[in-house]
């Protein structure tokens, strides 16, 4: 997705540049950089037993807390 943007005759530089992000904004470079930026990296196999586990743990804990508020 390289974008080429080459100086016309007799045009200024400020003309170019303004060429340049115009180009680049109907392009949609920068919309897929910015999704790419922040992503979220999917979680290890052994992570997501862990992270499963520990809500489990704190929901029984959670659970045992209101039981006792009750009785």
């Amino acid at each position: 997705m390289a974008l080429e943007i080459k100086k016309k005759q007799r045009e200024n530089v400020q003309a170019m540049v303004r060429r340049f992000q115009k180009a680049v904004q109907q392009s949609g470079i920068l919309l897929e950089v910015r999704k790419r930026q922040f992503r979220k990296r999917t979680k290890s196999p052994n992570m997501q037993k862990a992270s499963a586990l520990r809500r489990v743990e704190t929901k029984k804990k959670y659970d045992l807390i209101k039981k006792m508020r009750k009785a």
